[in-house]
């Protein structure tokens, strides 16, 4: 994984990186608020030697007395000074208990013996500390006395220096270490945390994963947009005819997607569209209706063909008549002209609603009356195809062989990366054209998220594309009613096992005799 991979991944989980951390700081507080405070006190001596008359004794008598300070240590730990120090403080504490508490210890090439003395009470701990240096100059002074000659004085002894001063503050805990221990403890196990949710969120987030995994181009980025969380519809910011605050953010990613799919093949333009998903309630009606707004906006001709025959919601998107469509024209019932709607609020976009729902829809989209439906179309404007999700059916990889190009919808954060990965290659399998990939619903705050903040700044400037004459009224003109016999009894939709992973996703490719443009129709 690389710097940037790391960087991304504790960009998008650094909520649970900081409470894993705060946690643990808290837990830290915590255990040192219920430890006990240790004081620490330290008194000390230095081993002296007699006869100092000249300068080679006293040489001498210095090498004697550090030789000396090293065998003092041993004698300043033993239980001897602890129960001589216990007798004299009046301490209820054992020898070996008392011992423990005690480290003597003697710097190197020195006669300085150093006692430290730790206890919950800072008095005590000093009290113990000067004692222990009086009881260790009393005990070694009674040894080395026994090992003298009668009527002689020992050759070295121990001379307590200054007394050990009060301790202000507990040496253990320490306040400053608890939290730095707590702080890095939290640190490693949110970012242990965040690279194990990474691995098992298998959920789409950003448009670079998707050319990275897939190596298909995310030809629109559309923000999240509260105004379409409760129902599917189209803003009034996308049609160029007006404007509404906190609206411009979609209006422009949507122009973006306009203008990419220009782009996508200048010589041979698509014309029918294909626009689908993996699964349903990824966005794609409400994408397919917003982005035929916006380039109806742009004085162009749009039909949006509603091919899900299954569960229909263009006529409730666009507020159109939904008793006459599609279905109507395959069986020969209407004519396109007597099914199409106009939409009110702007006539070059017109409608083609589902009609009545059949039993047959795969049959039905994938007929060669289907196909001269969409060729006509394509000749009277740009035709964009809302179709049935990729997964559950098969109509979508059906329509993707009759369509210029298929744009497959993900919805950032609930796509997972299998679910498209399956859905790529249905679209494979059936050599269907994948202009790319529409990423939906994308944050606009946060780290990780996009930034359309700055299109507040030109919410003012209008896209000159835009600025059509104002259409009088907002009547929806549609298409007079008809009665028509009706179909069958309707019938659950055809499931199909689910397809396994495709070894890899590639991209669709032109037939080998080089012929570009819209291809002919699938094999009756």
């Amino acid at each position: 994984m690389s710097g940037n991979d790391l960087l991304s991944v504790v960009r998008s989980h650094w909520l649970g990186i900081l409470l894993i951390t705060v946690l643990m700081v808290g837990g830290s507080l915590g255990w040192y608020a219920l430890q006990p405070k240790v004081y620490s006190a330290e008194s000390s001596g230095i081993v002296v030697a007699a006869g100092a008359e000249n300068l080679g004794m006293s040489l001498a008598g210095d090498s004697l007395a550090k030789s000396k300070a090293k065998g003092y240590q041993s004698v300043g730990e033993s239980i001897l000074v602890a129960e001589s120090v216990i007798k004299s403080l009046g301490l209820k504490e054992s020898a070996p208990d008392i011992t423990k508490a005690i480290s003597v210890s003697v710097p190197l090439d020195s006669v300085e013996i150093r006692i430290t003395a730790r206890s919950s009470d800072p008095q005590t701990a000093q009290n113990v500390a000067d004692a222990w240096v009086t009881a260790l100059a009393l005990q070694v002074y009674e040894l080395d006395k026994g090992n003298a000659s009668p009527g002689t004085e020992p050759v070295t002894k121990i001379v307590p220096l200054a007394k050990a001063s009060l301790p202000s503050a507990p040496v253990s805990p320490l306040l400053t270490a608890t939290l730095g221990i707590g702080l890095a403890a939290g640190l490693l196990i949110g970012l242990g945390y965040a690279l194990a949710r990474n691995h098992l969120d298998r959920r789409i987030r950003g448009a670079s994963e998707i050319e990275r995994l897939f190596g298909l181009a995310v030809v629109g980025t559309l923000p999240l947009d509260k105004r379409l969380s409760e129902k599917s519809s189209v803003l009034e910011s996308t049609t160029g005819t007006h404007r509404v605050p906190g609206g411009h953010a979609m209006a422009e990613a949507l122009r973006e997607l306009r203008t990419n799919l220009d782009f996508i093949d200048v010589d041979n333009p698509p014309r029918i569209l294909l626009i689908t998903s993996s699964l349903p309630s990824e966005g794609k009606s409400t994408v397919t209706s917003n982005l035929a707004a916006t380039i109806a906006a742009a004085g162009r001709d749009v039909i949006v063909v509603d091919a899900d025959l299954r569960r229909p919601t263009v006529h409730q998107v666009f507020g159109v008549l939904p008793d006459v469509g599609v279905t109507d024209v395959l069986s020969g019932r209407a004519s396109i002209d007597d099914v199409l709607q106009e939409w009110g609020p702007n006539p070059h976009l017109r409608i083609l609603t589902a009609g009545r729902i059949p039993p047959n829809p795969s049959e039905l989209l994938g007929s060669r009356a289907m196909e001269h439906l969409l060729k006509d179309l394509s000749q009277r404007a740009i035709v964009l195809i809302d179709a049935p999700p990729l997964l559950p059916v098969t109509d979508a990889a059906v329509l993707s062989r009759v369509a210029d190009g298929t744009l497959v919808v993900a919805r950032a954060r609930k796509t997972t990366r299998d679910t498209l990965y399956r859905a790529l290659g249905n679209l494979t399998r059936v050599r269907g054209r994948v202009l790319g990939v529409i990423l939906n619903c994308v944050g606009t705050k946060g780290p990780g998220d996009l930034n359309y903040g700055y299109y507040g700044a030109y919410g003012s400037a209008e896209d000159p594309q835009d600025h059509q004459p104002p259409v009088p009224g907002t009547t929806t003109t549609s298409a007079p009613r008809r009665t028509l016999d009706a179909y069958p009894a309707n019938t659950a939709p055809d499931s199909r096992e689910a397809s396994t992973f495709l070894d890899s996703v590639s991209r669709w490719r032109a037939p080998q005799d080089g012929s570009r443009g819209r291809r002919s129709a699938p094999p009756s």
